[in-house]
């Protein structure tokens, strides 16, 4: 049986998700190096990063002489709920981090397919500037492991969550899953598709 026969559908936040058993093992194992990122895709010197920290700026942002790095701004982190103007103190956080991206089938992704995931700038929700110690605690845990300290964020997170998972064509595991089931129980009905 293919690992696609073995998968199960699941409607989570009003979209289709497909769950994979634990079981499944990776054809080919996760390194960071698989997923370039910080790409200049525009060629106007502004990689990733900085376009994500220029986007998401509730100030106009100022940048360096030569205009291709964000050196001030203001941002808010809604994974702490805490503001900042030092861009150094930010990461940007893939919403689905990249080892997650791996384990749920971009094991399965050509290079071009995997790099357009780690720079895309297209669906505000892929990339999000959360402050660095926020990001490195998350790490590459999914919902079952780890949800922000911001309780007011709770719900937003698990919809951004499974919106980008459905996008990407990305699978939950069963306790993924029943973690942003229990989250939702809380949640207003226009973040849960109710």
């Amino acid at each position: 049986m293919t690992i696609l026969a073995r998968r199960i559908l699941l409607v989570v936040l009003g979209l289709t998700v497909t769950i994979a058993p634990a079981a499944i093992v990776n054809a080919e194992p996760y390194r960071r190096s698989l997923y370039r990122h910080w790409i200049d895709a525009d060629g106007d010197c502004q990689n990733t990063r900085q376009e994500v920290l220029i986007a998401e700026s509730l100030d106009p942002p100022t940048l360096d002489a030569r205009g291709c790095a964000v050196v001030a701004g203001r941002w808010y982190d809604p994974y702490t709920g805490a503001y900042f103007t030092d861009p150094g103190k930010l990461d940007i956080d893939h919403m689905i981090p990249l080892k997650e991206v791996h384990l749920s089938g971009g094991e399965q992704w050509d290079a071009a397919r995997r790099k357009a995931y780690a720079n895309d700038l297209d669906d505000a929700r892929t990339l999000i500037a959360v402050s660095a110690a926020a990001n490195r605690s998350k790490g590459a845990q999914d919902p079952a492991r780890w949800v922000p300290t911001n309780l007011d964020y709770h719900c937003t997170y698990v919809a951004e969550w499974v919106a980008v998972k459905t996008q990407w064509g990305l699978t939950m595991d069963a306790r993924e899953s029943a973690r942003i089931a229990e989250v939702q129980q809380s949640c207003p009905a226009a973040l849960t598709g109710g």
